[in-house]
């Protein structure tokens, strides 16, 4: 990073000393022509040299603009200002959710997104605290259920067990209220994860998606974590989920083993938890046998995570909702957005494949030499105005204009059309020859271009607007390898020749 930032500075230096040199050089020679014309008249040195100078000045900004149509690096919408009071935040996301479902055509998936934020929405009143209980296989999260709602006068509600896979399927149970804490909260036991079977999996998937829903997360673990359980507890804390690190069965190990063992995993997690989110329990100890040979269930120990489920739901309850909201909020939005831009691919190609047929008839009534591509540029210019506004992009003929000459400087500068024509021209069968042959080829590669720079544009207003890294050129030369397949260009050009057919027979 480092070595970047320095080489930036070095040609910010070298561009800043060019444009200084340059700038003195000029000033010089303008009060050499200045002098030199003085001597014979005052009013025509001033005039010559104002003329110079607007000259220079207009010289500039033609430069500036010129090189603007193939940056392309237009002016991004700006972001919507986002309220920093949660609940606020929510409702206005909800808000732009709502609008964007509106873009939807098809009845059933927008009824659909719109019936599960009109649930997001419900879920802003005064409901239970959802607390999911998530980790590994027989680490104990039924026992810390069973445990938590006994305790409240609830009996046991899971089978608890030692082989992984006890919890087959996600688990909602009635809310409760332990002592202190002002809102109720329901418990949803999960499926264990990291299971080595296929069912495991499924099991798995389930689990992490009660995990996404949850408003706060309780993450389960009966030792030291492992690196897979590193690595989720990580990608979760990425997304933004609220979450408790829970070390339970701590009845098996000596006080001084917890004590480190809570040591490392604080260190461990410290840039993820705080320490204080880090508890140890035990949820289900082991009974202890007597001399006498009797047995005793000694009671869970749960006061460490009940005093951090007191304090954190407590404290948190309005953020926690807020923030799962949202998080939820934007996996129906984006959902919503790979609908819309299914859709809107769909209308575009249907706006290239419109505009791609008119070439062909426009190049065959009138050939011309196919280096030559201006004589499509009206058309490749409706065609960019019309795409921009499938994307909700107000494109004017001028700027279609300035987009459509910029991308066919590009297709010639790449010498595709070239190649396209070779390819053409080779595959091609037909049994008259002359001025049809080369009209079929040019009408044909014409119309193959005009598909390579719609399939461009899409991807220029699917990005607000924006070539991306690459610039334009990387962006036609990945939509002329996509479509030069020879599956694809044999369709294409049958049914292109089928057009080619019907005008020689008109």
């Amino acid at each position: 990073m480092k070595g970047l930032l320095g080489w930036r500075f070095l040609v910010f230096f070298v561009a800043i000393l060019a444009i200084a040199i340059s700038v003195t050089a000029i000033l010089d020679r303008l009060l050499e022509i200045y002098r030199t014309l003085l001597t014979f008249s005052p009013w025509l040195a001033g005039a010559v040299i104002l003329l110079l100078v607007l000259v220079i000045a207009l010289v500039v900004w033609a430069v500036v603009r010129y090189l603007g149509v193939f940056q392309q690096s237009d002016r991004r919408r700006p972001a919507p200002q986002i309220s920093p009071d949660k609940t606020t935040a929510v409702e206005q996301n909800l808000c732009a959710l709502e609008e964007q479902l509106k873009q939807i055509e098809d009845a059933i998936s927008r009824q659909a997104l719109q019936e599960e934020t009109d649930a997001l929405r419900s879920q802003l009143s005064d409901r239970p605290l959802q607390v999911v209980v998530f980790g590994v296989g027989s680490a104990g999260k039924t026992s810390i259920v069973n445990a938590l709602m006994t305790e409240v006068g609830q009996s046991e509600v899971g089978a608890v067990g030692a082989v992984m896979g006890t919890t087959q399927v996600g688990k909602y149970y009635e809310p409760i209220r332990i002592t202190g804490l002002k809102r109720a909260m329901q418990l949803v036991d999960t499926p264990g994860i990291l299971e080595a079977s296929a069912q495991g999996s499924d099991r798995e998937a389930s689990a992490r998606e009660l995990a996404l829903n949850a408003d706060l997360l309780l993450f389960v673990i009966d030792e030291d974590l492992r690196q897979t359980e590193l690595e989720i507890l990580r990608s979760l804390c990425t997304i933004g989920k609220r979450m408790i690190v829970v070390l339970n069965k701590i009845d098996r190990y000596l006080p001084s083993d917890v004590e480190a063992i809570m040591a490392n995993l604080r260190q461990k997690l410290i840039t993820l938890i705080a320490p204080s989110d880090v508890v140890a329990i035990s949820a289900q100890p082991s009974p202890i046998t007597l001399a006498s040979g009797g047995v005793v269930q000694p009671a869970p120990q749960l006061k460490a995570l009940k005093h951090r489920l007191v304090e954190t739901l407590n404290r948190e309850a309005r953020d926690l909702i807020a923030d799962n909201v949202l998080l939820r909020s934007q996996q129906i939005s984006n959902q919503a957005k790979q609908i819309i831009d299914q859709q809107r691919q769909s209308q575009a190609r249907s706006i290239i494949e419109k505009y791609q047929w008119w070439v062909v008839g426009a190049v065959f009534a009138n050939p011309l030499p196919i280096i030559d591509l201006l004589a499509t540029a009206a058309i490749h210019t409706q065609m960019v105005i019309e795409i921009g506004k499938v994307y909700g992009c107000a494109i004017d003929k001028n700027r279609g204009r300035e987009l459509a000459t910029s991308l066919t400087r590009t297709v010639i500068s790449l010498g595709i059309v070239k190649g396209v024509s070779q390819i053409i021209t080779t595959m091609i069968s037909v049994t008259v020859v002359g001025l049809v042959v080369r009209s079929a080829v040019q009408s044909i590669t014409g119309a193959y271009l005009t598909r390579i720079a719609g399939e461009s544009f899409i991807e220029y207003f699917s990005h607000n607007q924006d070539w991306g890294d690459g610039g334009i050129t990387e962006v036609v030369q990945r939509q002329f390898q996509l479509n030069r397949r020879q599956e694809f260009m044999q369709e294409f050009i049958k049914e292109a020749m089928q057009k080619v057919m019907q005008l020689t027979a008109n």
